[in-house]
């Protein structure tokens, strides 16, 4: 394997898995990278044929750039152990994933694609039919709950910010009890200051509605900046938004307004390394 950054895009064929090749091409020529486009099928009798299929996507994909090097990745297995599997065995940095919404049979839903993400250790960024804009990702909205997890995302998203020359928009919930008050406006001031020694602009923003409702507060604003790209922890076992017990990360994979969503699983600490696409 190359010695370059290598970026995952499984595919199913679709429109979606189009969209999430898109996102990958334009990143890859900021990041230096290659992209990997990865078919899993379930029986060893399908390979000839997926074979055959990948190596049209890879051909496909030069008209996204012709300066990105594409190679073809084809695994028998389960889609759920196999997308990790690849990216643990390439070394990737990144994984871009389609999703064909909460509705549908097809290869990853809302729902399905969480499976997928929280088997893995690699941040995913998972699209709707919407390809990326030509500034990339120029907003980025970056909710901030009461999670200890929470900070762990502002090193990726820095990084980010820095190859699109991006603005942050950071959204808090309001909440009213002045012990989680304080939790809240220490994580705005982390984030402040973090992104202030990085030359990162930031935009702070607390929100309407506490924790209870913050799943909608957060797409409403992603909606009135304009986000093209929404970064979250995946916390499918709890909650990203606040203390109630709810799995929101569905709903916001989901957005109506197909904003792109980055979801990071959470480290056993802060301090255990971080991740970096520099």
């Amino acid at each position: 394997m190359s010695d370059k950054k290598q970026i995952l895009v499984p595919t199913d064929f679709t429109k979606v898995a189009d969209c999430a090749m898109n996102h990958a091409s334009a990143l890859a020529e900021l990041m230096g990278a290659e992209v990997n486009i990865l078919h899993i099928v379930s029986k060893q009798a399908e390979l000839e044929e997926a074979r055959l299929k990948v190596g049209m996507e890879v051909e496909r994909a030069k008209r996204w750039s012709d300066r990105v090097r594409v190679r073809p990745q084809v695994r028998v297995g389960s889609v759920y152990e196999e997308i990790g599997n690849t990216a643990s065995e390439i070394g990737a940095e990144l994984i871009i994933m389609g999703t064909h919404g909460m509705r549908g049979m097809q290869f990853i839903t809302g729902s399905r694609a969480l499976r997928v993400i929280t088997n893995g250790q690699v941040p995913f960024i998972v699209v709707q039919e919407r390809n990326i804009r030509e500034n990339g990702y120029s907003n980025i909205v970056v909710p901030m709950d009461l999670q200890r997890e929470t900070r762990q995302k502002v090193a990726l998203v820095a990084d980010m910010a820095r190859y699109f020359d991006s603005k942050v928009h950071v959204i808090t919930p309001r909440e009213t009890d002045e012990f989680l008050h304080k939790q809240l406006e220490n994580n705005i001031r982390f984030a402040k200051q973090y992104f202030g020694e990085r030359n990162v602009e930031l935009d702070a923003t607390i929100a309407d509605v506490d924790s209870g409702k913050f799943v909608d507060a957060v797409i409403s604003h992603a909606m009135h900046v304009d986000a093209d790209l929404i970064t979250i922890m995946n916390l499918a076992r709890g909650n990203i938004f606040g203390v109630l017990g709810v799995p929101y990360e569905q709903e916001i994979i989901t957005n109506e307004a197909m904003i792109p969503v980055m979801l990071l699983n959470p480290r056993e600490s802060a301090g255990s390394g971080g991740w970096s696409f520099q």
